[in-house]
């Protein structure tokens, strides 16, 4: 159940937030992947919703947050991520992110590590080196492709951003994904994480190998880290009840 919705103006350029679960609860972050929204991780919030307090926040561009202001990166979803919470007066939260929102959730707890109490994140690169084999893939993606292989996601977004322009998006996302700079991906930057993490990824994720996670486990220190049998990149889409249990299960033991 949705308690409280709205746009929270950051850098030029409203971006949209939505609170729901438990209003006692703690705050668990959730950040979803490129060229999504908040929507797209629904399947999980019956396993969590009970204990915590959801915030789930529409990255810049996406979802019902417009296009505008300064450009696209990882920094930039992050400065506006904190503008969020800061405005909402939410100062110890936990994270879940999928793909470039664990990207994000990265950078957060490597820089604000006084105010994530944990962090978990899905099929979620660390780095990108120049022989990376998502290069192609990443840099050959159109918006065609996207809206004939994503075509209710597509719409979804057409219906509910107050400026809608997928194509633009795209080309701007595509810039976030081959970023090497430094408001980029973390890199050394996951060295300075400290609050217990779970690195999740799906046994036949061509994005986020499992040669990866194993050397980005070995970076945090006693990181945990889940293989989800039988998916791909989107394992909470694609498996809701194992991911589901398994955010449940390491989140609970860690709330006040």
């Amino acid at each position: 159940m949705i308690d409280k919705s709205g746009y929270i103006e950051t850098c030029g350029s409203p971006i949209f937030y939505e609170l729901s679960g438990n209003p006692n609860g703690e705050p668990l972050l959730m950040l979803h992947g490129g060229l999504g929204s908040g929507k797209d991780l629904a399947p999980l919030h019956e396993y969590i919703a009970p204990d915590f307090h959801l915030i789930s926040i529409d990255l810049r561009g996406h979802g019902r947050s417009p296009l505008a202001g300064p450009s696209l990166s990882y920094a930039q979803y992050e400065r506006d991520i904190q503008e969020v919470l800061s405005h909402l007066g939410v100062k110890r939260y936990s994270i879940f992110g999928f793909s470039d929102g664990g990207i994000v959730g990265y950078r957060l707890a490597a820089q604000q590590s006084e105010n994530v109490v944990c962090l978990v994140t899905l099929g979620s690169q660390w780095r990108l080196e120049a022989n990376d084999p998502s290069i192609e893939a990443l840099g050959g993606l159109t918006a065609e492709f996207w809206s004939e292989s994503f075509p209710v996601d597509v719409e979804s977004y057409n219906a509910s951003n107050p400026n809608p322009d997928f194509k633009s998006l795209v080309e701007s996302v595509k810039k976030v994904w081959l970023d090497t700079t430094e408001a980029g991906y973390p890199w050394g930057l996951v060295e300075r994480i400290k609050c217990p993490t779970l690195i999740i990824r799906g046994d036949n994720d061509f994005l986020f190998s499992l040669d990866e996670a194993v050397a980005l486990k070995a970076k945090i220190p006693d990181a945990s880290f889940a293989n989800i049998p039988f998916t791909e990149h989107a394992s909470h889409q694609e498996s809701p009840e194992l991911v589901g249990m398994i955010l449940k299960q390491f989140l609970s033991p860690h709330k006040n």
